[in-house]
């Protein structure tokens, strides 16, 4: 298959940006959009606008939409999910590419643990019927709904990748998620942060840039077969959060500070998330950075972030006292 423009949308998001580096280092002509997320209207004219230009460019060859957006947690409003999934609805339900069918494809960036929460029998594979318990898993399992109806009207060949717990560099500190960044900044700042879950919490974590290379491969062969298709994008290896906070002590030369507490949001978590993907396994072996490395690797980055907002906490282990 020749490569084809790729459209990035969420490309400064972590997952998008991590797409968009994979795409570079293969060389591949990368295209992303300003889009006024915060106003669903004007979100909405801004996609189908590019979404003409694109059409007019390349009637022909052909070309690949990565859909990363979303800035939806599970602490989220109704309402934002509710404007969310509206400006996908309207961006997709009023736009038809030009090119013949089969000559573009679409990815539809998912969550895991958003549709299996309520699921039955762990580890979790595609073939497990998904059961959203929050309205942050509604409205993906509605997300990827409206990407199939989009691909059956006009011929795209689709992949919805439902995705284990993203870590890594790029992650927006401000928002309400993200364990693995957060713990880094607790172990930075020396705030304690709270955890509403048990510590046997079992959660499969992915490291974005290997999440970026398993979407990238995946949906170069769903643009080759056609069709709609659904992968879970995992490590497939569970860790629990006391594991995690062993790992981060054993990096930072000490214990992360936390305290147990309590939250409205817990009722949406369940103790077992393990997955398993038995959707091209070899691409699954994407998955290769150990949790260890990923988590100095975003210790790092969050340090940098906090040195440019200038707050310049001293890293353990670099000098003076790390206790």
């Amino acid at each position: 298959m020749p490569d084809r423009p790729a459209w990035v949308l969420g490309a400064t998001g972590m997952l998008g940006s991590a797409v968009c580096r994979r795409l570079y280092a293969e060389g591949r002509e990368v295209l992303t959009s300003v889009v006024p997320w915060h106003d669903p209207d004007a979100a909405v004219a801004a996609l189908l606008r590019d979404a003409r230009l694109l059409d007019d460019r390349l009637p022909r060859s052909g070309w690949q939409l990565f859909w990363c957006a979303g800035s939806g947690v599970v602490g989220s409003s109704e309402a934002q999910f509710r404007a969310e999934v509206r400006v996908l609805e309207q961006f997709l339900g009023h736009w038809s590419p030009r090119c013949d069918p089969g000559r573009h494809s679409v990815f539809l960036s998912s969550s895991a643990g958003g549709v299996y929460a309520g699921s039955a029998d762990p580890p979790f594979t595609e073939h497990t019927v998904p059961v959203p318990i929050s309205p942050y898993g509604q409205a993906k399992l509605r997300s990827e709904q409206l990407a199939r109806e989009f691909a059956e009207r006009t011929g795209a060949a689709l992949l919805v990748g439902r995705l284990a717990n993203l870590y890594g560099p790029g992650q927006d500190l401000e928002k309400p998620q993200g364990l693995v960044s957060q713990l880094c900044r607790a172990q930075l700042s020396r705030q304690p942060l709270s955890i509403y879950v048990s510590l046997d919490t079992m959660r499969d974590y992915l490291y974005v840039d290997d999440a970026a290379a398993m979407v990238v491969s995946c949906l170069g062969q769903v643009t080759e077969r056609g069709g709609v298709h659904v992968k879970i994008l995992a490590s497939e290896r569970s860790t629990t959060i006391g594991a995690l906070l062993g790992d981060l002590r054993r990096i930072g030369l000490r214990r992360p500070p936390v305290v147990m507490g309590t939250s409205a949001q817990a009722r949406f978590q369940v103790r077992d998330l393990r997955l398993r993907s038995l959707a091209w396994p070899r691409t699954s072996g994407l998955a290769r950075t150990p949790l260890g490395a990923g988590m100095a690797a975003t210790l790092s980055s969050v340090a940098r972030v906090r040195a440019v907002s200038g707050d310049r906490p001293r890293l353990p282990g670099s000098g003076g006292s790390s206790r």
